[in-house]
């Protein structure tokens, strides 16, 4: 009998994402929760070893957290695998998987900047780890559009949040990076305009980070406009 998967969430959570992208490229059923960010259930806590999301509630029993380890197990269970079948190829998507929280970061902290000068100075960090993607996809030995070519993958999943929200940054204040690194570009693009990427989320996404950076009274949500405000109450 086919599991139950419950997907423990806050609604901007990049990692979350990461799991439902996988959920939604496998066609697995799923149900969602928001957990409020500020008033973190009990029934939660007891499953969450660091209060944090994602956390993969299976048949209301069983829970497993950290994106990596449900991507893992969801692609260990279900049918179609998309890890690959090569050893190497699988061991070398692995170890781009792990490099994932150094380009997230870069992005991240460029994003919750607390001033002008803070943002700026995150922001020139954000070239070395897109270099060292540029490099890996000029050596995958393959035209993409994904990361081992036309078939969606791990990697892919892992890479695509992080990259939609370097997007969503990008069009509040440009900053002109991405288009020095065109395999990169170009394997954004493609993961932005992934069937299972664009469902990985609620509709109106970008608004609803948007209004997160008003909430958090980071120095980028100045630049949203007054239409992106109430997007997380209506999500």
């Amino acid at each position: 009998m086919p599991s139950r998967f419950l997907l423990c969430s806050f609604k901007t959570c990049p990692w979350v994402q990461r799991a439902a992208i996988v959920l939604q490229e496998k066609k697995i059923p799923y149900e969602i929760t928001y957990i409020d960010r500020d008033n973190r259930p009990a029934w939660f806590l007891a499953i969450s070893p660091h209060s944090k999301v994602p956390v993969l509630q299976i048949d209301g029993k069983d829970a497993i957290f950290e994106s990596n380890a449900i991507a893992e197990y969801l692609d260990e269970t279900t049918a179609p695998r998309l890890h690959p079948a090569d050893p190497l190829a699988r061991a070398r998507n692995r170890a781009w998987t792990d490099y994932v929280p150094d380009f997230a970061e870069a992005i991240s902290t460029t994003a919750y900047s607390n001033s002008e000068e803070e943002f700026a100075k995150q922001a020139a960090a954000i070239a070395k780890p897109f270099g060292r993607l540029e490099e890996a996809l000029s050596k995958r030995g393959n035209d993409g559009p994904y990361f081992n070519g036309p078939k969606f993958s791990l990697v892919d999943a892992a890479y695509a949040p992080f990259l939609q929200r370097y997007t969503f940054m990008d069009r509040l204040r440009p900053l002109g990076i991405i288009e020095k690194f065109a395999r990169l570009s170009a394997w954004r693009d493609a993961l932005l305009a992934a069937p299972a990427v664009r469902a990985s989320t609620v509709p109106d996404i970008e608004a609803v980070w948007q209004e997160n950076l008003i909430l958090r009274r980071r120095w980028l949500g100045k630049f949203v406009t007054q239409s992106g405000v109430g997007a997380a109450a209506a999500a």
